[in-house]
């Protein structure tokens, strides 16, 4: 029976994990100019999990238990707006409270490396939540191939901004620096309101949205996160 539940425990854990984990491989592997210290990507990692825990206390304390199936379209869409705001605001928050000041982020993608695994981490943290908690590896699959990848995309916009953020702060530049971060922030939280929005509200439309959602991650999204790091250079130029 001990035997029995270690392995219970190792498959769920796997099936919670390794989907995050193959997606911080693939972002880390795109990193080909300058790789990022162990220490910090772990710390960023650690970062989600705190963001998860800070947005779970938000969530609890000021969203509003709903049946999304009788629910009203005005609470639903507040639901959404949100869980958006409270869980990419953490996020924020501890991807610039660990690597902002961090003086390996020297080159534009590593924002981008840095977000991703500040969402990941929380990715991580929810799926094996919702894994262990609620569904079991009946959920696993579909989190693995939507749920996973729509964090990381939310990370990589708020990224991309924060990359560009770091340019305009080396060159003196405030008005663009808080722009660039406001506005990552604020692409993280649309996109993330939407995906959550199109799933809670269950009409034809909405899933329609969602699968509009879903093909603009895998054939855009990725494809935005190859080409930026493509076009990696130095936050000093």
């Amino acid at each position: 029976m001990i035997t029995t539940s270690v392995e219970i425990i190792a498959i769920y854990g796997l099936a919670a994990l390794l989907p995050v984990i193959f997606l911080l491989q693939y972002v880390y592997r795109l990193d080909s100019i300058e790789k990022e210290p162990s220490s910090l990507l772990w710390k960023l990692i650690g970062g989600g999990v705190f963001a998860a825990i800070a947005a779970m206390i938000l969530e609890f304390v000021f969203v509003k238990d709903i049946d999304s199936s009788t629910a009203s379209l005005e609470e639903i869409l507040l639901n959404a707006v949100l869980v958006g705001i409270f869980e990419e605001v953490m996020k924020f928050f501890f991807l610039k409270k660990f690597s902002w000041k961090n003086e390996a982020f020297n080159y534009r993608f590593d924002g981008v490396v840095y977000a991703i695994f500040v969402s990941l981490g929380f990715a991580a943290f929810e799926n094996i939540l919702y894994v262990f908690l609620y569904g079991g590896l009946s959920v696993a699959l579909p989190r693995a191939l939507l749920s996973i990848p729509a964090h990381m995309s939310f990370g990589a916009y708020m990224g991309i901004y924060y990359g560009r953020a770091k340019v305009c702060e080396k060159a003196g530049d405030e008005v663009g620096t808080t722009a660039n971060l406001f506005t990552g922030v604020l692409f993280a939280i649309l996109f993330h309101t939407i995906y959550d929005a199109t799933l809670m509200i269950r009409s034809n439309l909405s899933i329609l949205v969602f699968v509009l959602v879903v093909i603009f991650i895998y054939f855009y999204v990725f494809a935005r996160i190859r080409r930026e790091a493509r076009m990696d250079a130095s936050v000093e130029k």
